[in-house]
């Protein structure tokens, strides 16, 4: 086997993460094996969000959206017709404070993306809905979004993906991370 071939072998390439942890084994030898191991992993999960992040910007900006813009759209597209939720179902779902989510909606309605109108049923709420435009827009993106994923998630096998997918779900439950809201 070439020394190419075997860079490609599953399990023999680095990352930058090996660097860091040889660096704390380096410095820091009395740190547990299991310590290290645990840090290497929580180091990879944040640092594959932060390239997949922004590995997803080009696609929204092509679309003239931000991320959080795009989350919002898709968000109330995928609670079904008439795509429409209260500004604190919105808020529960982002998981940001109200002033945020606040923003994100006020540029979304002055791009014509979305509407606000009280909700009939509680004067003292707001209803956000998708304007046929903002539905448009986010079916189109949401199409351009997902083959970007799979582009990004190309270097892993489908049996990879099964078990990434497994784990992530098993630690999100442990985390309590078990519904939206």
């Amino acid at each position: 086997m070439s020394e190419r071939e075997a860079e490609r072998q599953p399990g023999t390439e680095t990352d930058a993460i090996d660097e860091l942890r040889a660096q704390w084994r380096r410095e820091r030898p009395d740190m547990s094996l299991t310590g290290l191991d645990a840090m290497a992993l929580v180091g990879r999960i944040k640092r594959a969000d932060h390239l997949l992040s922004r590995g997803m910007k080009p696609i929204f900006a092509e679309h003239g959206l931000e991320f959080a813009e795009f989350d919002v759209l898709a968000t109330l597209r995928r609670v079904g017709a008439p795509h429409e939720l209260t500004a604190g179902g919105l808020l529960k779902s982002a998981m940001v404070t109200s002033g945020a989510i606040t923003n994100r909606l006020d540029k979304l309605e002055r791009k014509g993306l979305i509407e606000r109108h009280p909700d009939p049923a509680d004067r003292r709420a707001i209803r956000v809905r998708l304007t046929e435009a903002g539905l448009d827009l986010v079916d189109r993106a949401v199409v351009d979004h997902v083959a970007n994923e799979e582009r990004m998630l190309e270097g892993l096998t489908a049996e990879d993906r099964r078990a990434l997918d497994g784990a992530l779900r098993r630690l999100l439950v442990s985390l309590g991370d078990t519904h939206l809201g």
